[in-house]
């Protein structure tokens, strides 16, 4: 073989291998796609409602999470008379605190709402991800728990990055790691998922451990029900009545 052949069979070689990386990623998002239910069957769910009782370290609490297109959420956290709300309608997020002595909804702040974000996003980052602005990479395979597991990065349209770990032969996410960026730092977060089962011809994880990333044992949290297409009002996300008309107020203090 001639050095001009070698040099273009190495050109179209590494043409080749890029192409591959690129269409890989994309096989991935369509083979998790297809392993949760089928886009068609996933589009068809409006709204999620999943009951469950989170351990954290001997302490358990009733925890709820419900979703309704497009990007509504509202998440409970129930333990010893007192909840915690955190919910988001669509533009601004709130939340109650009881836990730290705040019983009247408050707005959140930008670092609590980042995350609540995420869970707002009704299908997940990689359903329509080339639509939302978000971009993914596939980096090959990893090892979770002592097994292999294919590697997904995903940057959001905001910065944020997510890592996906699938299952080589669901295809399911077993694994993801979070970071979040935030007025110049660095959030990081751990959530493993497990127990897989279908409801309405989708895929939904029963079980999850979540929290910052290294802390050990992470919150974990067990469904009991997960319920589709049940009625939600928007009410129930919207920001109260009487924390608009407290926001609405005038501030003295600068009369």
């Amino acid at each position: 073989m001639s050095e001009l052949s070698r040099i273009l069979v190495a050109v179209l070689a590494i043409g080749w291998s890029s192409g591959a990386f690129a269409q890989t990623a994309e096989e991935l998002v369509a083979k998790n796609i297809q392993a949760k239910g089928g886009l068609e069957k996933i589009k068809a769910i409006q709204s999620v409602r999943m009951s469950g009782t989170q351990d954290n370290d001997g302490f358990k609490a009733a925890v709820t999470q419900e979703n309704k297109r497009p990007d509504l959420v509202r998440e409970t956290f129930a333990l010893q008379g007192m909840t915690s709300i955190q919910a988001y309608d669509g533009a601004s997020g709130w939340q109650v605190r009881p836990f730290g002595g705040r019983k009247d909804p408050e707005l959140m702040g930008e670092e609590d709402l980042r995350s609540l974000l995420l869970d707002a996003d009704f299908d997940g980052p990689l359903v329509d991800y080339k639509e939302k602005g978000n971009k993914v990479e596939s980096l090959g395979h990893d090892i979770v728990d002592g097994d292999d597991a294919y590697k997904l990065k995903v940057t959001l349209k905001n910065g944020d990055i997510i890592y996906y770990y699938l299952d080589p032969d669901t295809f399911l996410e077993i694994r993801k790691e979070q970071q979040l960026f935030l007025r110049g730092s660095v959030q990081e977060f751990e959530v493993n998922l497990g127990s897989y089962k279908p409801v309405n011809g989708v895929m939904f994880p029963f079980w999850s451990a979540s929290g910052p990333k290294g802390a050990d044992p992470l919150p974990n949290v067990t469904f009991d029900k997960i319920e589709v297409n049940v009625p939600l009002e928007d009410t129930k996300f919207a920001v109260p009545a009487t924390l608009k008309a407290a926001a609405s107020k005038p501030d003295s203090s600068k009369k």
